[in-house]
């Protein structure tokens, strides 16, 4: 690089010590990201993130440190880490079946200082959960899950109530409130997506009806994912649960216009061969980033123009181009991931970026399936 040459945020200034394929982040878009959350939410309390994306105890750390204290994860590692951290309110947003509810009650036996809750959405799943409470002397708290349209889990609210009516009945169970994932509303166009979110809305609108009038209570509400955040941001009684947003990707770019959040994980990697005049070869393999969207879509290169991927391995992404004499071997690309949360989970650690240097590591300690247990 010239001396005079400006360096894009991207650029790593020691990358020549840096081994690839790799994951990098950076800690201060990492924050702002975290503080546009808070700012559209209105209210720290009102965030409860979703770990997956990140897994790691530092990124966590950052959003207790901005006065985030409830968090959503997906897996028993997850929620264990959040319980190494004293997070004060973790919802396992996932039904324990099998050994996962004993995993579940072993972290609630030994994370005291944290509230775990788990999921629900049928009348088996919830007496196991009862009787499991009761062989071991707790209150265990859930969520009813929700089907609002994305027919993954959940029950439809229209045949809540007798879930319901069954938990208020069991001494062993607490009935916090709903959870309602609506990760199916995808729509590019806001205007869209907001017509959609509220019309699946109107369901949990009802369920907090009947639970009012038949319990005089009233439910704890966790609703969407990153693409309806900006619009049940806006619904009172509601806390949110993005969890792309403290990285970023390039899927959520795309969807999300007008969006304030900065990329904040980067893929780097090298050209390892020139296999003919029109291709080039890097080292980002299946194994480096996310392979569920088409070949075509896995990455946007930040420093590399017209790039077509045309073939990937294991170890090894082909790229086409008209003319490969602008690229010579040992050459580095930086790329945005289209998805991040399971490129991430590729990766047992990332590099940390202060100042365009890599000065530090932390570890996706969540990555894997089980900590210590």
């Amino acid at each position: 690089m010239n001396t005079f040459e400006v360096m894009e945020w991207y650029d790593i200034s020691n990358i020549n010590e840096i081994d690839t394929p790799a994951l990098l982040v950076f800690p201060d878009r990492m924050k702002h990201n975290i503080d546009q959350a808070v700012a559209m939410a209105g209210d720290a309390k009102r965030l409860r993130p979703h770990i997956k994306t990140h897994k790691s105890k530092e990124a966590a750390q950052m959003m207790l440190d901005a006065g985030i204290g409830t968090f959503k994860c997906a897996t028993i590692a997850e929620a264990e880490l959040l319980g190494m951290l004293d997070a004060p309110d973790v919802l396992l947003a996932y039904q324990p079946v099998g050994p996962k509810l004993d995993r579940l009650i072993l972290l609630i036996e030994e994370y005291a200082q944290t509230r775990y809750s788990c999921l629900v959405d049928n009348l088996p799943s919830a007496t196991a959960l009862a009787q499991a409470a009761i062989d071991h002397q707790i209150i265990l708290d859930v969520f009813i899950d929700l089907d609002l349209g994305m027919h993954r889990t959940g029950i439809d609210p229209i045949d809540t109530p007798p879930l319901i009516d069954f938990i208020m009945t069991c001494p062993s169970l607490r009935l916090r409130g709903l959870h309602a994932y609506d990760g199916h509303i995808r729509d590019m166009d806001i205007d869209n997506r907001k017509q959609k979110a509220d019309q699946a809305f109107e369901g949990v609108e009802a369920l907090n009806q009947y639970f009012l009038e038949k319990y005089n209570l009233a439910f704890e509400v966790v609703c969407g994912g990153s693409p309806t955040f900006p619009i049940h941001a806006h619904r009172s009684g509601v806390q949110c649960s993005p969890g792309t947003f403290i990285y970023w990707d390039q899927g959520y770019s795309d969807i999300y216009q007008g969006h304030t959040f900065l990329p904040a994980a980067v893929l780097v990697t090298r050209i390892i061969s020139k296999p003919t005049p029109t291709q080039i070869t890097t080292d980002l393999g299946h194994k480096s980033v996310a392979a569920e969207n088409e070949l075509t879509n896995r990455v946007h290169f930040l420093n590399a123009g017209s790039l077509k991927p045309i073939g990937q391995s294991e170890e090894h992404l082909v790229l086409e181009i008209q003319d490969n004499k602008k690229y010579s071997i040992g050459d580095v690309l930086y790329a945005i991931p289209q998805h991040i949360c399971p490129t991430v989970a590729l990766y047992d650690h990332v590099k940390v970026v202060e100042n365009n240097k890599v000065v530090n590591a932390w570890r996706n300690i969540a990555r894997d399936r089980s900590i210590n247990y």
